[in-house]
């Protein structure tokens, strides 16, 4: 019996979704060349917005081992990502700051090289946000006010961001 199947025997009551997501999507993972979903559940934090939506990773290229040669001494790998045509010509201006944030994310010297492939991305599985009707000025007002003595500026937005989309009717 698999270690996955021994700790849900354990287990008692309703498993989290989140728990199981990393063992059904890992075989389709390796099979890209990545051992684990990290780097593409991570991808927007890793690039940041500038390449979030417009860039993907499709597979790693690990290079193989000459006998006798230990796996700390090998080469790092080849990450090719999927572009958008104008997209593509931005990126290869910021592969080294990209290779960069990738090894800063593994923690180590994975990626040495980017392939940039021009080719349609997956559809994104992102919930896009709902729209929000017309907030009348009154709720406008009364928001404003309920974050008047928040000190920090950028919190005091934020709260009234998220006070505005609570107040504000919802529209298909």
């Amino acid at each position: 019996m698999s270690e996955w199947q021994e700790n849900q025997r354990r287990r008692k009551g309703p498993v989290p979704i989140a728990d199981m997501i990393p063992g059904a999507l890992s075989p389709a993972c390796r099979k890209r060349g990545f051992n684990s979903v990290e780097l593409v559940a991570h991808w927007p934090d890793i690039v940041g917005d500038i390449y979030a939506e417009t860039t993907q990773p499709d597979r790693i290229t690990w290079p193989r081992l000459p006998a006798g040669v230990e796996v700390d001494a090998a080469e790092p790998a080849t990450l090719t990502l999927r572009a958008s045509g104008t997209t593509a010509l931005r990126l290869q201006h910021d592969l080294p700051r990209v290779i960069e944030r990738i090894n800063m994310f593994f923690g180590w010297r994975a990626v040495g090289r980017i392939r940039i492939v021009q080719m349609p991305l997956q559809p994104s599985l992102r919930r896009q946000r709902p729209k929000l009707g017309a907030l009348p000025e009154e709720k406008r007002q009364k928001v404003h006010e309920a974050c008047a003595g928040i000190e920090d500026d950028g919190l005091r937005a934020a709260v009234e961001r998220l006070g505005r989309a609570l107040a504000s009717p919802r529209r298909p």
